[in-house]
């Protein structure tokens, strides 16, 4: 019986082990997904970017790259006629009619298949399709501020000397563009015509984005 009762004490002091639980068991690790490539892909940055939606700015930078010329430049133009806003459904106040990104006038729009309404309803992402149009003959002819935005401003003097006369005083294409005669002297010149322009293109490289 002694021998009995040491057994059963020595038996008490043992540790116990009990089998691992179901629950305790460590949950089966499941595939770690792998991210995309073009999510390490940096988002694109170009002047003004930061007032325009990711989608404005990738199609901007693949028509600019088409037709040869800088996307900031292209971004300045827009920034320039549409009054920093980017608005397709903007109208000039001097009431020519022009309408959207780069002031389409109406017998502009009508020769692009269109109407400066119906420009007006579309977004602004749309409404590049029509920028990229109408740019499309001066492909390789806008690779300076100027030239580019001669191709919308007055198409004539696309390659032309910075001191060629745009519009004169007394002329309705003077009238409507007078704020780009700087000096004041009856005369808008390329120079000052694309000095606006150029000016926003520093603003706009501040809002990069």
């Amino acid at each position: 019986m002694a021998l009995h009762s040491l057994l059963s004490s020595l038996f008490l002091w043992l540790p116990r082990f009990a089998a691992p639980s179901p629950a305790s068991a460590p949950a089966p690790s499941l595939p770690v997904p792998i991210p995309s490539r073009s999510a390490f892909r940096p988002e694109p940055m170009v002047a003004w970017g930061a007032r325009v939606t990711g989608d404005f700015k990738r199609k901007t930078i693949a028509i600019a790259r088409r037709l040869g010329m800088d996307p900031n430049h292209l971004m300045a133009i827009m920034a320039f006629e549409t009054g920093r806003t980017f608005d397709p459904a903007i109208t000039n106040r001097a009431g020519s009619g022009a309408t959207g990104l780069i002031q389409f006038m109406p017998a502009t729009a009508k020769a692009l298949g269109t109407t400066t309404a119906r420009l007006a309803v579309m977004s602004a992402v749309d409404q590049l399709d029509y920028v990229e149009t109408y740019l499309a003959p001066y492909k390789g002819k806008m690779g300076d501020l100027a030239s580019a935005y001669m191709a919308v401003l007055y198409p004539r003097a696309v390659g032309k000397e910075p001191g060629y006369v745009l519009f004169r005083k007394g002329s309705v294409a003077y009238r409507l563009n007078r704020g780009l005669d700087t000096n004041g002297d009856g005369a808008v010149t390329k120079t000052e015509a694309a000095a606006k322009v150029e000016a926003l293109l520093i603003e706009g490289l501040r809002l990069k984005g």
